[in-house]
C-alpha cells in the first residue's frame, strides 16, 4: 500500500471511531431534543411560546453551572452527589449575609463564592488525602449542608433586600435571562480547558488511568481537590443566582437538583467509570432534562410520577453509555 492510499483511509477510520463513539452520542441527543420539540409543540399548549422558552434557558441554568463541574469530576473517576443541598446552601448563605449580617450585597455575594471553594475543596482533599471514596465525601457535605441550611433558617425563607445587583442577575440582558448568559460563558470556558489546556488532559488522564497518569508524573491530589473546589464554587454561584430570581434564600430550594446534573452528565455521554465525555454532550444532555421536565409541567404529569419517569430516563442513559462505550471499544480494537 502506498502512502497516498493509506492517507485517505486513515481519515475513513478516524470518521468511522468518532461515529462509533462521542458524536453518535451527540448526533443521537440532537435528534432525541428535536423530536420532543415537535411532540411537545404539537400536545403542550404554551410550549413553543416565548415566555415558556425563556423560562426553559432560566431552569437550564441551574443544572447547567452546576454541570460543567460535574462534568469533569465524572470524567476523572470521580462523583459529586452535594450539588442540590450545596445551591440551597449558598442562596440561605447570601441572603443572610445581605440581609441580616449586614455585608451588603457584594460582600455577601464573595464570602458565598468562597464559601463554595471551601467546602468543595474539603471534599477534594478528604478524597486525596485520606482516599475517602468521593460519594461519601460529597455525602457528608450534602447532609451538613442540607442539614445547616435549614437550622439557619428555620426552613423559611430569607428575604433579600433591594439591590440594583440582585435584579440584574435574577433578571434579563437584552431579554436574555442572566443566569442563562453565565451558564453559556462559562460552557465556552470549560469546553476550552477540557480541551485545550494541560489540566483539562490531566483530568482525562485521572479518569483513563490513575496510576499511569501517576507515573506520569500528575499530582492526582491537586487535580482531585481542583476538580471539587470547581464543583463547590459553581454550586455557590448556582445558589446566588437562583436566590436572586427567587428573591430570598431558601434551605429547602434545589431540591433532588443533584440527580438532575448528574442525569444530564451521564445523557451526554460521559463515562462514570471516567476517561471520557464532553462539555458538548453534556450540553445537550442539560437541554433533554430540562425540555423533559418542562413538558411534563405543561402535560399536567402529578409532580411524584415526574420522578419515575426522571429515574427511568437515568437508569435508561446508563444503559444507552454502556452500549456506546463497548461500540467505541469495539470500533477501536478492530
Amino acid at each position: 500500500m502506498t502512502v497516498t492510499d493509506s492517507a485517505p483511509r486513515s481519515r475513513a477510520d478516524a470518521v468511522r471511531h468518532r461515529l462509533g463513539g462521542r458524536s453518535l452520542n451527540e448526533i443521537g441527543l440532537l435528534a432525541a431534543i428535536v423530536l420532543l420539540y415537535v411532540v411537545l409543540g404539537s400536545s403542550a399548549a404554551g410550549f413553543l411560546s416565548l415566555d415558556n422558552q425563556l423560562g426553559m434557558l432560566r431552569d437550564a441554568a441551574t443544572i447547567g453551572i452546576a454541570a460543567w463541574g460535574v462534568t469533569l469530576v465524572i470524567i476523572a473517576g470521580e462523583i459529586d452527589i452535594s450539588v442540590g443541598p450545596a445551591v440551597a446552601f449558598a442562596s440561605v448563605l447570601v441572603a443572610k449575609g445581605a440581609a441580616e449580617w449586614g455585608l451588603g450585597v457584594a460582600p455577601a455575594i464573595l464570602m458565598t463564592l468562597l464559601a463554595g471553594l471551601g467546602w468543595g475543596a474539603l471534599a477534594g482533599w478528604l478524597r486525596a488525602r485520606f482516599d475517602v471514596p468521593s460519594f461519601i465525601a460529597t455525602l457528608g457535605v450534602w447532609s451538613a449542608l442540607g442539614g445547616l441550611g435549614l437550622y439557619l433558617t428555620d426552613a423559611l425563607p430569607v428575604v433579600l433586600p433591594e439591590s440594583g445587583l440582585m435584579t440584574v442577575l435574577g433578571g434579563t440582558i437584552l431579554g436574555i435571562p442572566t443566569p442563562a448568559i453565565v451558564m453559556i460563558v462559562l460552557f465556552a470556558v470549560f469546553a476550552y480547558v477540557a480541551r485545550y489546556t494541560a489540566y483539562g488532559r490531566s483530568v482525562y488522564a485521572v479518569g483513563g488511568n490513575p496510576a499511569a497518569a501517576r507515573m506520569a508524573g500528575i499530582d492526582l491530589a491537586r487535580i482531585r481537590v481542583l476538580l471539587f473546589a470547581t464543583t463547590g464554587l459553581l454550586a455557590a454561584l448556582t445558589g446566588i443566582l437562583l436566590a436572586a430570581r427567587l428573591g430570598s434564600g431558601n434551605g429547602g430550594a434545589a431540591a433532588g437538583l443533584e440527580f438532575d446534573v448528574i442525569a444530564a452528565v451521564v445523557i451526554g455521554g460521559t463515562a462514570l467509570a471516567g476517561g471520557r465525555g464532553t462539555m458538548l454532550g453534556t450540553l445537550l444532555g442539560v437541554a433533554v432534562i430540562t425540555v423533559i421536565g418542562n413538558g411534563l409541567v405543561l402535560l399536567g404529569v402529578d409532580s411524584f410520577l415526574q420522578n419515575v419517569i426522571r429515574g427511568v430516563i437515568i437508569v435508561v442513559a446508563v444503559l444507552v453509555n454502556v452500549i456506546i462505550t463497548r461500540r467505541a471499544r469495539a470500533t477501536r480494537e478492530s
